[in-house]
C-alpha cells in the first residue's frame, strides 16, 4: 500500500483556485483507486475543497480564534507538517507549492509539479525580492520527480536547469467530462458581456485588454465586461477603469466555481490575453461551459486550445482590437468554436490525469 503525504500550502492560503482544486482532485482520485491512501497535513483551513476532509480542528469555535489571524492557518499547518516528517509514516511527499520547510527533514521521495515557468521567462514581472524563484528551484535540484502540465513547460524547466529528463513527466490538468455542468446563477448580470478570469497582474495582459475594451466602446455600446476572481479591484485597477470611462461596463466578482461556471455560460466570449501559462485551465473550464474563446497566440495557448479558439498576437492592441470586435459580430464563428471546444475536451479527461499521476507515486514508492 502506497501512503502519500500532500502538505498544505494552498489549502492553507487559497480558498478557490486552480492550485488547491488540482490536489484535491488528486486526493479523491487516491480514495477512488486500489493500493494508494494519503495523508493530509492541514489542521485547519478555510479552503472549499477540502472542506469535507476530516480535519483535526473543524466548526464555529475554531473559526472564531484562527479568524483573528490570516496567517494563523498557515503557521499552524506548517507545525503539523513538520512534525507528520518526523513521523515519517508515509512512503511519497508531495507538496502543494513551493516553500521550502521541509527540504532538511525529508528522507522519503520527492514528487513535485511545476505549474508554469513564468517567472523565469518573464522575470522582469516580479518583484526582485520574491524568494519564489529560489524556493522553485531548490525544489526542482531536490526532487525525485517532476510533474509538468504541458510540453510547454517542460521544454521550459529543461531550458532553464539541469535536470535528468527521465525524471520530468508530463501530465496535462484533466476536467470531469462526464458530470453535467455545476452552476450557481449570478444575479443583475449585464446582457452582454466579455469574461476575464483570474489574476489580473502584469503578465497577465489585463490593461491591454482593457485598452481594447475602451476602442470598441463607441462600435458595441451595449457591450460589459465581468472580471471573474483574481482578488478585489485595487487602487490602480480602479483608476486605470475610471481614466478609461468605463465603470459603467466593469464588474468585478469574486466568484465561487459555480457561479464562474455560470459566467462562462452566459458569456459572449471568454478573453484569455496572458503573454505566457504553463497550461491554461479556464481554456478546459470555457471548453465545458461552451463559451467561446479568443486567446493570445502564445506556445502554451496552442497546445492545449489548438483550432479550438481564435487568437490575437500578444502585444498587438489593434489585433485584438479587431479580434474581440471580429469574433463577436461573427455568430457562425462562435457556434463553430464551441463545437471544437466540445472535441477538445474530449483529450482532457481527469481521471487519466489523476491514473498518471497516481502511477508516479508508485513508481518511486
Amino acid at each position: 500500500m502506497t501512503k502519500v503525504f500532500i502538505d498544505h500550502q494552498k489549502f492553507s492560503t487559497q480558498t478557490y483556485g486552480g492550485i488547491s482544486r488540482y490536489f484535491a482532485n488528486i486526493i479523491q482520485g487516491i480514495k477512488d483507486a486500489d493500493n494508494i491512501t494519503y495523508q493530509l497535513g492541514v489542521m485547519h483551513a478555510k479552503n472549499h475543497y477540502i472542506q469535507n476532509e476530516p480535519l483535526p480542528i473543524k466548526g464555529n469555535i475554531s473559526d472564531r480564534v484562527l479568524n483573528r489571524n490570516e496567517r494563523y492557518d498557515y503557521r499552524l499547518n506548517e507545525f503539523y507538517c513538520k512534525r507528520l516528517l518526523e513521523k515519517a509514516n508515509f512512503d511519497v511527499f508531495h507538496p502543494t507549492y513551493y516553500d521550502t520547510y521541509y527540504i532538511r527533514q525529508l528522507k522519503k521521495p520527492l514528487v513535485i509539479t511545476i505549474h508554469d515557468m513564468t517567472y523565469e521567462r518573464l522575470p522582469e514581472y516580479f518583484w526582485a525580492q520574491d524568494p519564489l524563484t529560489r524556493q522553485k528551484r531548490e525544489n526542482i535540484l531536490r526532487a525525485d520527480s517532476i510533474i509538468t502540465i504541458s510540453q510547454t513547460t517542460r521544454k521550459d524547466l529543461l531550458s532553464f536547469f539541469d535536470v535528468d529528463p527521465c525524471k520530468v513527466s508530463i501530465i496535462y490538468h484533466g476536467i470531469d467530462i462526464e458530470s453535467p455542468l455545476e452552476t450557481q446563477p449570478v444575479a443583475n448580470l449585464p446582457e452582454h458581456y466579455i469574461l476575464f478570469v483570474g489574476d489580473r497582474s502584469g503578465y497577465k495582459n489585463f490593461y491591454l485588454f482593457l485598452n481594447a475594451i475602451s476602442k470598441l466602446a463607441t462600435r458595441f455600446p451595449d457591450l460589459n465586461v465581468v472580471l471573474a476572481g483574481g482578488g478585489k479591484l485595487e487602487v490602480a485597477d480602479l483608476e486605470f477603469i475610471q481614466r478609461l470611462k468605463l465603470v459603467d461596463r466593469v464588474r468585478h466578482i469574486g466568484a465561487t466555481d459555480g457561479q464562474l461556471n455560470y459566467l462562462y455560460q452566459h458569456a459572449q466570449l471568454f478573453v484569455y490575453p496572458s503573454l505566457y501559462e504553463g497550461f491554461g485551465l479556464p481554456i478546459l473550464e470555457a471548453f465545458k461551459a461552451k463559451c467561446p474563446i479568443l486567446l493570445s497566440d502564445t506556445e502554451c495557448f496552442r497546445e492545449i486550445a489548438t483550432d479550438a479558439a481564435v487568437y490575437f498576437r500578444p502585444t498587438d492592441l489593434d489585433d485584438l482590437v479587431e479580434m474581440i470586435a471580429d469574433t463577436l459580430e461573427n455568430t457562425t464563428l462562435k457556434a463553430r468554436l464551441v463545437a471544437k471546444g466540445t472535441q477538445r475536451l474530449a483529450d482532457f479527461p481527469l481521471r487519466k490525469s489523476m491514473d498518471e499521476t497516481l502511477a508516479v507515486y508508485k513508481s518511486l514508492a
